[in-house]
């Protein structure tokens, strides 16, 4: 098997694929020390076989591959997509579509959440998967054919496993049960970096208007700063560390050195000058008083008052989900429960479409008081009663 590393290569593979209904797609990255993933290698599957294309090849120009990502009659199936996505989205500048994602989707077939590839080919194709190359640095060059056929096999299992899903999903009418996380996995939101939004990517426990103000503002420079040397965010700083300088809110180097935490070189550093010009200049500037309301609204702790209902609508999801044989995040995240608790007549997923009938119907009766639920002691099962 041949890696793919001239534009003419490409082209004739390109001219092949957009032929093609469905194609499998995966990318092999490094990631560890910079803020972009480095594509390292392309595998693109269908029916006869697979190219493996290079994308650190010199001089290769990659529109056929851009194009035939844009193509609306080819879709193009992942396994656990997002940062191969992401990869795509930032060689091209757009979001591949269609797209179906075969994690997302096992959900719906009872497979569990987040199976790996290795256990999807397992039960479609059952067939063990080669582990020696899994480690492979896939930036050095030149791939032996060991690693190319491995690399292969990421996609050529992957559409036999992905036909016999989206059998399994048109015949117990589940389709529309994964369209709108495949609509989410292909919101360019995902995707387009705005590092002003950085910090709501940081957990914390402040809620003032200032350390809010203070956090979003560290944290879209470190973004920022992080994008232009192509290092990760924690090489800057890390979360804690921002944290605690968003807390404290240091008017000078001499205060930053008091920051819980801060290292004696990174106090001594640019880091430091620059972080004491950021909150200083937001201290002239003035406080954006919607911040607050903003972060308390992303705040779903429930009240003691209200935790015992969240325990119980939890076991009436787990009941629900084992009697449709599918994982209880596809029908309700832990987050979206506990909004619905905290007001439930504001939109919610488990009020619309399929998750209303299969699981929000029943929550909606069980909170007017028209459900409960009785133990038999002989079965051992928990079981859902009409009051």
């Amino acid at each position: 098997m041949n890696l793919i590393d001239k534009t003419e290569e490409l082209e004739n593979a390109c001219k092949i694929l957009k032929k093609q209904k469905v194609i499998a797609i995966d990318c092999e990255f490094l990631r560890e020390k910079t803020y972009y993933p480095i594509p390292c290698l392309i595998q693109v599957g269908y029916d006869e076989g697979a190219f493996l294309l290079d994308p650190l090849a010199k001089g290769m120009d990659f529109t056929p591959f851009f194009e035939l990502m844009q193509n609306k009659k080819v879709l193009k199936v992942f396994h656990s997509g997002r940062q191969d996505i992401e990869i795509i989205y930032n060689l091209s500048g757009a979001v591949p579509t269609p797209v179906f994602d075969t994690q997302i989707a096992a959900q719906a077939c009872g497979l569990g959440d987040c199976v790996s590839y290795e256990n999807l080919v397992r039960v479609y194709c059952e067939k063990e998967l080669d582990k020696s190359c899994r480690l492979t640095n896939w930036q050095l060059r030149p791939l032996t054919d060991e690693q190319l056929e491995y690399a292969a096999g990421d996609v050529t299992h992957l559409l036999p496993c992905y036909h016999q899903i989206a059998a399994y999903l048109k015949e117990n009418k589940r389709e529309k049960w994964v369209e709108e996380d495949m609509a989410d996995l292909v919101d360019e939101k995902h995707y387009k970096i705005e590092p002003q939004d950085a910090w709501l990517r940081i957990r914390h426990n402040g809620h003032s208007v200032a350390f809010v103000n203070a956090l979003k503002a560290l944290a879209a420079w470190r973004e920022e700063r992080a994008m232009r040397q192509n290092v990760s965010r924690q090489n800057i700083i890390k979360d804690d560390i921002l944290i605690n300088i968003a807390t404290a809110f240091p008017k000078s180097t001499d205060e930053m050195k008091q920051v819980r935490g801060m290292r004696s070189d990174i106090a001594k550093s640019i880091l430091a000058r620059e972080m004491v010009e950021v909150l200083s200049t937001l201290a002239e500037k003035g406080f954006d008083r919607s911040l607050g309301k903003l972060d308390r609204e992303r705040d779903v702790t429930l009240p003691p008052s209200q935790q015992s209902l969240y325990e119980i609508l939890r076991l009436l999801l787990k009941i629900k989900s084992n009697e449709y044989g599918v994982v209880s995040h596809l029908i309700s995240s832990e987050k979206n429960l506990r909004e619905y608790i905290k007001n439930p007549k504001a939109k919610n997923q488990i009020l619309a479409g399929w998750r209303y009938d299969v699981f929000g119907k029943t929550a909606e009766d069980f909170r007017r008081g028209k459900l409960g639920l009785m133990y038999n002691p002989q079965t051992r099962d928990i079981n859902i009663k009409e009051l």
